[in-house]
């Protein structure tokens, strides 16, 4: 767990926005288990909207269980609530917020020092070699002020 007087700023999901995912998410996975059980007699396509209603239910589960936690930014990186280090300061190369930065919505882009283990959370964060994107179902004056205080904390490190 992360401590209260360390945080510099804090991500959380959007209460709506997490239940319009889910719901929209789940409600899709339903339909297509809907159609797989009362689809055509015999055909391939049962099973295909079966197993996709499937995985959009699994995706819908994953996106409610991980909007639980939260994003916050102290003195040693960037962390998500339960503790999970997501990237060390010291490997932060730069925050990409730009209108054509390939960044989630609401959120941020940071170019790291070094390729890390891919990571997932839907609606939160991914990583993927040296970026990781941080917003999706989070508040975007939260994520703003987020890349601020990063942008700045890394141009004062010279």
């Amino acid at each position: 767990m992360v401590d209260d007087a360390d945080i510099l700023a804090r991500l959380d999901a959007s209460a709506p926005r997490r239940l319009l995912g889910t719901g929209i998410l789940g409600a899709l996975g339903l339909m297509l288990l809907w159609l797989g059980a009362a689809g055509p007699e015999g055909g391939v396509w049962r099973l295909v909207f079966a197993l996709c209603g499937a995985l959009f239910g699994a995706v819908a589960l994953a996106l409610w269980q991980a909007t639980r936690h939260g994003i916050v930014l102290t003195e040693t990186g960037i962390l998500d609530t339960s503790g999970r280090v997501l990237a060390p300061m010291e490997d932060i190369a730069a925050v990409d917020r730009g209108m054509f930065a390939m960044k989630p919505s609401n959120g941020f882009v940071l170019r790291l020092n070094r390729p890390t283990e891919r990571g997932w959370a839907p609606g939160m964060w991914w990583r993927f070699g040296r970026r990781l994107g941080i917003g999706g179902v989070t508040r975007a004056a939260e994520g703003r002020a987020m890349a601020d205080i990063l942008a700045i904390r890394l141009a004062g490190r010279g």
